[in-house]
């Protein structure tokens, strides 16, 4: 990726935004009152940033349509991004009208948070942004025609639910982690058979031990034939049984996409598990700082699936330490699931808890490293939310 020696790379974490059906549609990144003149400039001053979330949108929240000079909005393709200003600024001289020409413009443009009183909305501004979670505004109380209308804050499946009969349409927070988010429980024999596949995973096993296990799980089977028939293989003949998949994939391949597949059971709702592409991104991030420190193959992989594991207690419901009982993962990757120990476990905290200088420091990664690792396990991730 390309850096920009005179913008230093800022520490701007991005927040995926879903539709109801669980798909990314956009990256939510709030830079609020921050220096703006300077992050936009960082963030998108070389193509490099929606080249990788292509072709999701980027929402830019903002504390006032003010901070958006001229220079500032030729870096802001208005079809790909959307402005979300905070309702107070309405309460500033010539907001309104700041407003209504960015809409001119072709920027789509949201309302976040409640109206100053006595301060009318724009006529032309008809879509919301809301922090919801404390609550969700009453159902059916948003204009459906002129979304989409984006619910962040949204930290679980009950609060999911009240901010689509709300309205919203755009979806952003903690609700992947909810296990009613994502449908049905795992029975014990599923449990049991994911269990023995990833057993079989994190100790190199032979091939025909995983078809042999695959065989018994039809919807794992499914996600791995539709995967390597999809486009993001290209393969000119169709695949329709274990061992040409196996010959497809690689062996090294086959075991990350199955590390990940785990993820792809379908709910009762028959909507895809949010989770999936959230432990893409982790898998993702991870592996890549490990290359980027010059770690050899075997440490990628591993890397790789500490993000991959990082979220099978949400999957299955269990605790870390009952999941990683019958798997011998070393020591340190072991350290990393379960206390977020090691370097490891400081990259894994860093993908769940938000990023500082002091937290970089601790995990061993500079500004522009983790940069470049976030846009490629973002890019990464798009690829297989849409693929899988």
């Amino acid at each position: 990726m390309a850096l920009l020696d005179s913008h230093p790379l800022p520490l701007v974490r991005m927040h995926p935004v879903a539709n109801g059906r669980h798909e990314w549609v956009a990256l939510r990144m709030d830079v609020g009152s921050g220096r703006v003149a300077e992050l936009i400039p960082a963030l998108f001053g070389t193509p490099d940033l929606l080249a990788a979330v292509a072709p999701l949108d980027c929402v830019l929240q903002l504390a006032s349509p003010a901070q958006l000079t001229p220079n500032l909005l030729t870096l802001l393709p208005p079809n790909r991004v959307v402005l979300a200003f905070a309702a107070a600024a309405l309460a500033q001289e010539g907001a309104a009208q700041r407003l209504a020409a960015l809409h001119d413009t072709g920027y789509r443009v949201l309302l976040d948070g409640t109206l100053p009183p006595g301060v009318a909305r724009p006529g032309q501004v008809r879509s919301v942004s809301f922090d919801c979670h404390d609550a969700a505004p009453a159902a059916g109380s948003l204009l459906a025609p002129f979304g989409p209308h984006l619910a962040h804050g949204v930290d679980g499946a009950a609060r999911l639910q009240e901010c689509a009969r709300a309205g919203f349409t755009w979806f952003s927070g903690d609700y992947p982690f909810d296990a009613a988010a994502g449908g049905k429980e795992q029975d014990c024999t599923s449990r049991r058979r994911i269990l023995g596949l990833l057993a079989l995973l994190a100790t190199d096993a032979d091939s025909r031990e995983l078809e042999q296990l695959l065989r018994q799980d039809p919807a794992l089977s499914f996600h791995l034939l539709k995967l390597v028939n999809s486009a993001a293989f290209a393969v000119n003949t169709s695949i329709t049984g274990y061992a040409q998949a196996i010959a497809v994939l690689g062996r090294r391949q086959l075991q990350r996409w199955l590390q990940l597949l785990l993820y792809a059971r379908s709910g009762a709702d028959g909507l895809p598990n949010p989770l999936l592409p959230l432990a893409a991104l982790r898998a993702a991030q991870l592996e890549r700082l490990c290359k980027r420190e010059g770690g050899d193959r075997d440490a990628q992989d591993l890397a790789f699936m500490t993000g991959a594991f990082s979220l099978l207690d949400r999957l299955l419901g269990m605790s870390m330490a009952e999941i990683l009982a019958d798997l011998r993962l070393p020591a340190h990757v072991a350290a990393a699931l379960l206390a977020r120990e090691g370097v490891l476990g400081q990259r894994l905290r860093l993908t769940e808890e938000g990023i500082d200088a002091p937290a970089l420091a601790r995990a061993q990664v500079d500004a522009a490293t983790w940069w470049d690792s976030q846009l490629h396990a973002y890019h990464w991730a798009i690829q297989v939310g849409r693929n899988v």
